[in-house]
């Protein structure tokens, strides 16, 4: 049973022991008007036993008190119905019955509830090794729920939606998110790993998901970032001033816990958040970010290249005739680099795919776009759409490099001997499994 369902059950029999007081001077001063009172206590006896069977299924231990409760009501009933209000052992069984149906309720094993709200497939892995963890938790009754999220328009209005609930791996168990109540059950926790609410001028969640509202569904709500960051120095203030945007958004303000990559990081979130609220919020803070370690690093880490479903398209593209293989090389451009430098980014685009085109009997090159960069590019830069569209159009139509759409970015990591591009949270991971990592400079 849910904490929240036994709770209530309690309260409601607590109300029930309330009432069963008020009968005893009802009976001593011979009001017939508590007969309504018992009629009352065994209409609610009953729901309560429905309401554990539909939980605990039958032949639970509460429902056969319940049963004996409100035959000992009937009993009580009968007697002051026909004008008898000598009953004080009827009235003494009815109390007696009701202690050991709360002491029964009190003995139901309670279940946690976790809801896990991912909204971009291709970022699972920033939960997933929380989800099996909890999945392996026979106390636990997991659900993995990805909401809807809409394209914003540039006026910020909501565009396009998107439900990529079809799109997680197969071994995921899905629950649609029409089709699980968070006002009725409850759960005791919930993780998501969108930080943004309202303030995301590319995407939004549906604004029932937003951190601010999701908090009152649960006892717990707890926020995970889907990207990893360059670890740094928590005393070196520009480095700091850098990134400190990431530590005041709107889920890690209004999640009970946050959990970050590192303790180190953890130190940089206190820092920020502590100047950010005033320092005599420090301890708050404190009690509220761990630094526990990024799924995402738990999930590139464990994966076994030998075991993925590497597309006979792509092995074509980096194995060679004597069996011998390519070196791989991983090129991702990040939104941040395409806003700030618009044409000349899709000039630097270009030249780099003309560099390794020309390098392609010896390195493949697996271009992976930012899952959002193209929406963000219609949002922000709309402009730079047609020619982005072509440049991707020309890449996979003359077929020289593998272009990688698909929602499993670790596949690509675990494949790829090295990173090219911008920074990026997939910097962090290739230097977790210690690959070569090489930056881009849009002006070389």
């Amino acid at each position: 049973m849910r904490n929240n369902l036994k709770t209530q059950i309690l309260e409601i029999i607590h109300t029930m022991t309330e009432a069963e007081d008020s009968l005893e001077q009802g009976i001593l001063t011979g009001n017939t008007d508590i007969l309504n009172v018992i009629a009352d206590l065994q209409n609610t006896a009953i729901q309560i036993g429905n309401v554990i069977e539909e939980s605990e299924g039958e032949g639970q231990a509460s429902v056969s008190f319940i049963e004996k409760y409100c035959e000992a009501l009937w009993h009580l009933y009968e007697k002051l119905n026909t004008g008898d209000f000598n009953c004080a052992s009827e009235y003494n069984a009815t109390k007696l019955a009701l202690v050991e149906v709360q002491n029964s309720v009190e003995a139901i094993k309670v279940r946690k509830g976790v809801v896990f709200l991912p909204y971009n497939a291709s970022m699972w892995d920033s939960l997933e090794s929380v989800w099996k963890a909890a999945s392996e938790d026979e106390e636990c009754d997991v659900y993995v729920i990805p909401i809807p999220y809409y394209d914003k328009n540039s006026d910020g209005s909501f565009g396009q939606m998107h439900y990529e609930g079809d799109r997680f791996p197969k071994y995921v168990p899905i629950t649609h998110f029409d089709e699980y109540s968070l006002e009725e059950n409850h759960p005791d926790v919930i993780f998501i790993h969108n930080p943004y609410d309202e303030h995301n001028f590319v995407t939004s969640v549906h604004p029932f998901f937003y951190s601010k509202n999701l908090k009152q569904y649960t006892e717990k709500l707890v926020y995970i970032p889907y990207f990893v960051l360059s670890e740094i120095n928590p005393d070196n203030r520009n480095q700091v001033d850098i990134m400190s945007h990431f530590c005041t958004v709107s889920a890690v303000v209004n999640s009970d816990l946050v959990i970050v990559q590192s303790e180190k990081m953890r130190r940089v979130y206190i820092n920020v958040l502590s100047e950010f609220a005033g320092e005599n919020t420090r301890k708050y803070w404190e009690n509220k970010i761990k630094g526990l370690g990024s799924p995402k690093y738990d999930k590139i880490v464990g994966i076994d290249i030998q075991k993925e479903n590497i597309p006979l398209e792509w092995q074509k593209l980096y194995i060679k005739s004597d069996n011998s293989r390519k070196k791989i090389i991983l090129y991702n451009v990040s939104i941040k680099a395409v806003l700030e430098n618009g044409e000349l980014m899709l000039d630097k685009i270009e030249k780099v795919l003309r560099s390794f085109k020309d390098s392609s009997e010896k390195v493949t090159l697996l271009w992976r776009p930012h899952p959002l960069f193209r929406t963000t590019l219609l949002s922000m830069k709309p402009d730079l759409v047609d020619r982005y569209d072509r440049i991707i159009e020309d890449y996979i139509k003359e077929g020289w490099g593998i272009y990688d759409d698909s929602d499993e970015m670790d596949r690509a990591i675990a494949l790829s001997d090295g990173y090219f591009g911008d920074k990026s949270s997939l910097v962090q991971l290739f230097l977790k499994l210690g690959k070569p990592v090489m930056m881009q400079n849009v002006n070389i």
